[in-house]
């Protein structure tokens, strides 16, 4: 765990999805097949607080979504969350909306990498929820649906029209989000939506791979990419290069920097610590 705990212990139990943890990485499967992984307002806020226990610990260095039987996620479950959001007032409202952002946000932050493991549907939140992930791993079935003008919402929600535009352009992403039309895997993978387009029925497969790469390579350089790939995307030039510069200067100073030059000139793998 951190060096700066909490008194909260970890979580051993969620009820709203599956965990599961191996040598480093962690799985997080979104589990209510019968309904296409509809998410509910307890599924919402169990990412949220799942995905802030984790960023806390030092033993995930890479983690998979994914999502049981048919689908990958279907977004909000029309009975329990649009039904229920008719009968609340404005500040229900705007907590229930914060709240899901607060489960992109922790993806984009978390420092760690997360590739996300589609098949079948990836619609409304379901969809965002894929974008903001750092690899997008799919398979033929795959669709993408930005739903939300579909139900008379803006197509900018959870933070997708910052995202998808940075993902796929202006051009696609206005288009996706205006019209909330469906995408294939094979234009998924045209327009850059989809990071890597795996046989049919390996798209889980083909994640849990890259992640035991990512896992047994070097885990602090990756949270720093990841951490620079966010907060320079509306960076000028010079603060960017800025930032580089101390990132490296402090990369440079460490374990990993040091193991890479001794196999190097051992002539063997490097033993990455993470350090």
């Amino acid at each position: 765990m951190s060096p700066f705990p909490s008194s909260a212990p970890r979580t051993e139990r969620w009820h709203h999805i599956r965990l599961t943890r191996h040598d480093g990485v962690a799985t997080v499967t979104l589990d209510r097949p019968g309904k296409l992984n509809a998410l509910t307002f307890g599924a919402y806020a169990d990412l949220r607080d799942l995905l802030a226990e984790l960023s806390r610990e030092r033993s995930v260095r890479a983690l998979v979504l994914a999502g049981e039987g048919r689908g990958f996620c279907s977004g909000g479950d029309v009975d329990d969350i649009i039904g229920a959001t008719l009968a609340m007032d404005t500040a229900q409202l705007l907590d229930f909306n914060r709240m899901t952002g607060q489960v992109v946000r922790a993806l984009r932050e978390c420092p760690f990498p997360v590739i996300a493991a589609v098949h079948g549907v990836a619609a409304g939140a379901g969809a965002v929820i894929a974008l903001a992930a750092d690899f997008r791993v799919a398979d033929p079935t795959a669709r993408f649906s930005f739903l939300f003008t579909k139900v008379g919402l803006s197509g900018g929600d959870m933070g997708a029209a910052y995202l998808l535009p940075r993902v796929v352009g202006l051009g696609h992403a206005t288009r996706l989000l205006m019209l909330g039309e469906p995408v294939g895997a094979t234009e998924a993978e045209r327009i850059g939506l989809i990071s890597e387009l795996a046989g049919e029925g390996q798209a889980g497969k083909a994640a849990a791979d890259l992640a035991r790469r990512l896992a047994d390579g070097p885990a602090l350089a990756h949270a720093q990419t990841k951490a620079l790939l966010t907060a320079e995307l509306d960076m000028p030039l010079a603060a960017s290069v800025e930032l580089d510069a101390a990132t490296q200067a402090l990369l440079m100073n460490g374990e990993d920097y040091a193991e890479f030059h001794a196999a190097f000139t051992e002539k063997r793998p490097p033993n990455w610590r993470g350090r």
